[in-house]
């Protein structure tokens, strides 16, 4: 073998082999292949915060597989993702692999295509000791915060709690946004729209706006009729018409973040569902043999930079030109300025190719990978077209010594628009917006002196509102506005504090619960600076000086950790653990062991009702998913035997769902699997394949004879060939997708939802 490309992604191996040929191997690693160790610290924080780092379990059948591959190859080419984190991925297999530094080569694509591969590996370098000491310096950062708090948390607030370095501060920008909510008062305020007509030219919407001195403010009825009164019987005169032109520009192409915003608000999807389905398109899609087989079709989906390169930048010039007309293009080539402290390793997100519209590959795609790779091309067309200009006219109209003003637009020139247009987010509702312009009001023609006929008075009271929760998309607008955290970690954050308990989701909102708001008021009373956005902000500033060599792992690590070990030490001898403790829910069950009202508990596996008397009574019962007593039903007798004393088998539900067992339970112990026949012979022997749940729960599926036929596997198993190989197709664990897996084949088709369940 004379080379070995060593990738993340097993999918994207098998891509990026078609692109090689045969001269190379290429395996995925399927991410990290070592960590820290779960069961300890694992940092000697004496000892300059060195690390010690173990194989992954489960991960040693795969690197033993590399080392051998690695042995008998020429060189290796570490092809990680082209970011920091696949830049430690990188050194960690170099480390774990006993690779010689003259076998190495770092090579990075910032997109999945047969150009942009062949080019990564024509200019290999060594792996960026910068970026790893700075993802190392980050992980050993969130190590100490996790493992050193979260005892705390327990020992304060109750056991099971963990806290994180960036995920405090997420959920504490949550928690005040809800003490806003609670502390927010109404304020009455009023409008006054009337309704005009200009003879027969047609009528005329107009708001209240103030008098000749400025604009002035109803708060109250009085005021309001006192608007009312004055205009009544009198003309409506045409004090001044202001027209104008106004020039709107697109938005720049897409960055980690405002993808997530923009997906979020347009396609409703969460952050980590528009990672997912990112991650897809860019890793490659089976377009079919007549568009060149597997394609990646965006760029790499975690950036921060507004810079294109100059070969897309033509391509864009050229299809905008050819489907739209020269007038759509800028006269001027439209450059995009990257904001200060942004990574800019990579370009914006933008589609690799252009000869693959959305709408010509559309049936190759799943819905959801179609609707987020349109909006990908959609903002990235945009970005390169003309601006759109809009014809302005704000005309205001006096009447009893008050203005009233009428303002609207319509489109002259649509130009980007004709494609795409930034969705916009909920804002909060206050008397100073009545005089937002609305958009396509084309008003008839008015001039200055025109006397106006008076139709309606409306006058209306409204109040204020409280300002709105956020969504995801609104959250992680606020998180990089305030350098908290880095974009590619934004999905991982709210998924987090949302899995921890800390947040629920209702609707598109996100809220703090009881837990998230308890845990944020002992962190901000015991470690003001770990929840600290100013603070944190500066961490990924440290962060990136370590990248650039201006700061070391060891100076940024002691800069945070001599004196957060002094605050920890503080709280955990001066806490008041009676100030954060949880209320305790009461049920209307009664413990029929010691007639106590039992209480509602949070368990591995959910909620369930505890008797208050813990340890005395230690009596429990289950509750449904919506915290009620959940019904004791008679199992269900069954026509199968038990094959150990032959008394009828029932059928039970347990922890990790429903089973068979022998109704002699406790008395004879014999349980089996509830399988059930997935239509499909095995490949191995003939059999049926079976459908099997594990202890966790987890669904896979295997032969019948199993272990006499040891097949199984995690991926479902189709009577589908493979086309190209004639091998048996299995249906991707958790993806709407077709793959082969006889080794060297690689073919993958997309397929919709509704035929993959």
């Amino acid at each position: 073998m004379a080379n070995l490309v060593i990738m993340e992604s097993p999918t994207k191996a098998g891509t990026v082999k078609g692109y090689l040929g045969s001269g190379y191997k290429v395996v995925g690693c399927t991410g990290h292949i070592r960590d820290l160790p779960k069961s300890t610290l694992g940092i000697d924080v004496d000892n300059d915060f060195k690390a010690k780092y173990i194989n992954i379990r489960g991960k040693g059948d795969l690197i033993k597989s590399l080392k051998k591959d690695a042995k008998n190859a020429d060189k290796v080419f570490l092809a990680t993702d082209p970011d920091r984190e696949g830049e430690a991925i990188a050194w960690h297999l170099s480390e774990a692999l006993g690779l010689p530094e003259n076998k190495i080569k770092r090579v990075t694509f910032n997109e999945i295509t047969k150009k942009a591969v062949k080019a990564g590996m024509k200019t290999p370098r060594e792996i960026d000791m910068g970026l790893v000491n700075s993802q190392q310096a980050r992980r050993i950062l969130d190590r100490i915060v996790g493992y050193k708090l979260s005892p705390f948390l327990w020992k304060t607030i109750k056991s099971g709690l963990s806290a994180g370095r960036v995920q405090s501060v997420a959920t504490r920008i949550l928690v005040e946004r809800e003490e806003e909510i609670r502390a927010f008062v109404p304020e009455e305020y009023w409008t006054v729209d009337v309704e005009l007509e200009n003879k027969s030219r047609g009528k005329i919407k107009a708001k209240f706006h103030g008098d000749e001195k400025g604009k002035i403010e109803l708060h109250n009825e009085a005021q309001t009729m006192k608007v009312v009164s004055a205009i009544e019987g009198k003309p409506f005169n045409v004090k001044s018409v202001k027209k104008a032109i106004r020039v709107k520009n697109p938005a720049p192409p897409f960055t980690t973040s405002t993808l997530q915003q923009e997906a979020s608000r347009r396609l409703g999807f969460q952050s980590q569902r528009i990672m997912r389905v990112a991650q897809e398109l860019y890793e490659g899609i089976n377009l079919g043999a007549a568009s060149g087989g597997t394609q990646g079709l965006i760029t790499y989906m975690r950036t921060d930079s507004l810079r294109i390169a100059d070969e897309a930048a033509d391509a864009a010039e050229a299809y905008i030109t050819e489907k739209y007309g020269k007038d759509f293009y800028p006269a001027q080539r439209r450059i995009y300025k990257t904001k200060a402290g942004a990574q800019d390793a990579h370009e914006a997100i933008r589609p690799s190719n252009l000869a693959f519209e959305p709408d010509k590959i559309k049936k190759m795609l799943t819905t959801d990978q179609y609707r987020l790779y349109k909006l990908i091309w959609d903002r990235f067309m945009a970005s390169q077209m003309a601006s759109a200009e809009l014809d302005t006219v704000t005309a205001d109209i006096e009447a009893g010594g008050y203005i009233f003003r009428s303002s609207g637009y319509t489109v002259k020139f649509q130009g980007y628009m004709t494609l795409y247009e930034e969705a916009e987010d909920h804002v909060q509702a206050s008397a100073a917006d009545t005089d937002t312009p609305e958009k396509s009001v084309r008003l008839p023609k008015i001039e200055q002196g025109d006397v106006l006929k008076h139709d309606e008075t409306k006058p209306a009271q409204h109040f204020t509102e409280a300002p709105p929760r956020y969504t995801e998309a609104t959250l992680v607008k606020f998180l990089e506005e305030r350098g908290i955290g880095r974009p590619s970690t934004f999905a991982t954050i709210i998924t987090t504090i949302i899995s921890r308990g800390y947040v629920v989701r209702e609707g598109k909102s996100l809220k703090p619960t009881e837990l998230g708001e308890i845990t944020t008021r002992l962190m901000v009373d015991s470690f003001p600076k770990i929840v600290d956005y100013e603070f944190t902000a500066n961490m990924e500033t440290d962060l990136d000086e370590i990248a650039n060599g201006v700061d070391t792992v060891t100076g940024v690590l002691h800069g945070f950790y001599d004196d957060f070990a002094k605050t920890l030490e503080a709280a955990e001898n001066t806490v008041d653990k009676t100030k954060y403790q949880l209320p305790v829910e009461e049920t209307d069950i009664i413990c029929d062991k010691c007639g106590a009202k039992m209480v509602v508990k949070n368990g591995r596996f959910g909620k369930f009702a505890a008797c208050p008397n813990y340890p005395a009574c230690r009596n429990t019962k289950p509750l449904t998913g919506d915290g009620k007593p959940a019904e004791e039903k008679a199992p269900k007798v069954t026509d199968m035997v038990c094959d150990k004393c032959g008394s009828p088998m029932v059928m039970r539900t347990g922890r990790y769902g429903s089973f068979y067992a022998c109704s002699r339970y406790p008395e004879c112990k014999t349980t089996r699997q509830i399988t059930k026949d997935l239509g499909v012979n095995c490949p191995l022997c003939g059999s049926k394949v079976v459908i099997k749940k594990g202890k966790s729960r987890t669904v896979f599926y295997s032969c019948e004879k199993y272990p006499e036929c040891d097949f199984s596997s995690w991926d479902m198993p189709t009577a589908e060939k493979c086309p190209e190989c004639g091998e048996m197709l299995y249906r991707k664990k958790g993806k709407p997708l077709l793959i082969c897996k006889h080794d060297g084949c690689g073919y993958k088709r997309a397929i919709e939802k509704d035929d993959a369940e």
